[in-house]
């Protein structure tokens, strides 16, 4: 096989030319012997182009190129020792040295160009980081710029390290294929579905827990979950004597139940509403007649029994509770479509009222509670304090809370400064130790900076954010985080797949 040679040498430099010309000759003499040692050597079998771009590495095997290599062996300068404290302040362009390697690999720290690793327990636990008060989580991005991608990727990898999943609301159903494709499985909620959920059903009883405690705490369950159905349907707090009648009627419905050995159903509770006479017997002469005051309730639990709602949370569970399986999804596409968005409302509030069977135990191991699309929920006091609870037991129960929504501002919609749900939306936000901020639109940047409390360089840098990469706050550190994804996760994360072709 033959092989090509090549050489190079100097022909001719006129003797009067200016320094000038005879420093070009010279570079074009030493380009030119450059190509022809090149010429030499056979040609690579290059596989670079197969490799997702993604995940090429940035600079080659030998390092970055050029001077700031730092490896040109023309610097030198004497030894000195000094501590780290005091290198950072000599030389303070430094990037973070991240978060470590434990935990969910989430992709490439840009400015450390190492990768990046985040695992709210393990940061708990391990005590690193100084303000890390819980493992909560808030995500805001605005649409395609890859925020669902990174939460279905945080709950997939997240199984890997003996996690489980759970998502208590999906109002666009994408995390049934995911879910499908775990191992887990989804419940489909929706008129003419054959799903059920009774959300009055009593979750199992803690072994650290006395029987006379359970019962006290799962009466205070049911009375708050219907507390907050009656308010969303009425779109008002509820008086003093609504809140005795809510007390009494389930009393007598849970009372009958036990007797019959069934589990108390919403229809029953309704019934009772509607039954000024019982509720009257039940009450005794303590504050006189309650029939006038339950008939609003009546009528607003009614929309659960026959209304829009009926067939969904009206009837004994058809579905058991599995705490083993990787991932759980309650699927709500196929409510809230049309505009109103309170049909969705309660069925989320009786979906996560069913589902905290599982989260109420403190021996279920370490669990994901994913709100997608929590800016519909932000208008709604009861979801906000149920939310809130969740928030505030995260660390007993092992649980870290993923909120989801597209803008900071999402939660100011709550009310009005000073409100309740105001309140509510702003103290979650603060029981996040880890916010994760996604490219934000321009009139979003000033709410954003004061609710987060951004420095005018992160500002700058979340308005110029691209695809994929987000401006990572862990408890005041802050890291500019490239997420990378796995070709099998870009085909089951797709949610552009009917914008192509």
């Amino acid at each position: 096989m033959s092989r090509t040679r090549a050489s190079a040498s100097p022909l001719y430099v006129p003797r009067k030319a200016s320094r000038a010309e005879q420093r070009a000759a010279r570079a074009g003499f030493a380009e030119a012997r450059r190509q022809a040692r090149l010429a030499g050597i056979p040609p690579k079998h290059r596989t670079e182009e197969a490799i997702d771009p993604e995940l090429r590495p940035t600079y080659p095997a030998t390092g970055r190129p050029g001077r700031a290599s730092a490896r040109s062996g023309k610097l030198r300068l004497p030894a000195h020792r000094m501590t780290t404290a005091t290198a950072s302040g000599a030389y303070p362009f430094v990037a973070e040295g991240g978060l470590g390697a434990e935990g969910v690999f989430i992709g490439r720290d840009v400015h450390a160009e190492a990768a990046f690793c985040f695992d709210p327990f393990s940061l708990y636990n391990s005590g690193r980081i100084d303000g890390f008060t819980n493992p909560n989580v808030v995500l805001a991005g605005i649409i395609g710029m890859g925020k669902s991608a990174l939460a279905k990727s945080i709950a997939t990898r997240s199984i890997a390290h003996g996690y489980r999943i759970y998502i208590p609301c999906d109002p666009k159903g994408e995390w049934t294929g995911v879910a499908q494709a775990l191992g887990g499985y989804s419940i489909a909620l929706g008129p003419g579905l054959p799903g059920r959920l009774n959300p009055l059903d009593a979750p199992p009883r803690p072994a650290s827990v006395g029987q006379d405690d359970w019962a006290t705490e799962v009466r205070k369950r049911r009375l708050m979950l219907l507390a907050g159905l009656a308010r969303t349907v009425l779109k008002r707090d509820l008086l003093p004597m609504e809140h005795t009648a809510l007390d009494l009627a389930l009393d007598l419905v849970v009372a009958e139940a036990t007797d019959r050995g069934t589990v108390p159903l919403l229809g029953e509770i309704a019934q009772a509403l509607g039954s000024p006479e019982r509720l009257d017997q039940a009450l005794g002469h303590e504050g006189g007649h309650l029939g006038s005051a339950a008939q609003d309730l009546a009528h607003a639990l009614r929309r659960l029994v026959h209304g829009d709602l009926s067939g969904m949370f009206d009837a004994p569970s058809t579905v058991a509770f599995d705490p083993t399986a990787p991932m759980l999804s309650i699927d709500l596409s196929r409510l809230g479509g049309a505009g109103d968005d309170t049909a969705l409302v309660l069925a989320m509030t009786c979906a996560s009222a069913w589902m905290e069977s599982a989260l109420a135990d403190p021996d279920g191991g370490r669990r994901w509670v994913i709100y997608d699309e929590a800016w519909r929920l932000m208008r709604h006091v009861g979801l906000l304090e149920r939310m809130q609870s969740q928030w505030k037991l995260s660390r007993g129960l092992g649980i870290a809370n993923l909120m989801v929504i597209h803008r900071l501002s999402d939660l100011l919609s709550a009310g009005d400064a000073g409100s309740r749900g105001r309140v509510l939306a702003e103290g979650l936000l603060a029981d996040c130790s880890t916010r994760i901020i996604y490219r934000q639109e321009p009139d979003q940047l000033a709410a954003a900076a004061s609710l987060l409390g951004l420095t005018g360089v992160e500002t700058q840098a979340v308005s110029a954010l691209t695809k994929g990469r987000g401006l990572w706050k862990v408890a005041g550190r802050s890291f500019i985080t490239q997420h990378i994804l796995h070709p099998a996760e870009r085909e089951l994360f797709d949610t552009d797949a009917r914008m192509a072709a």
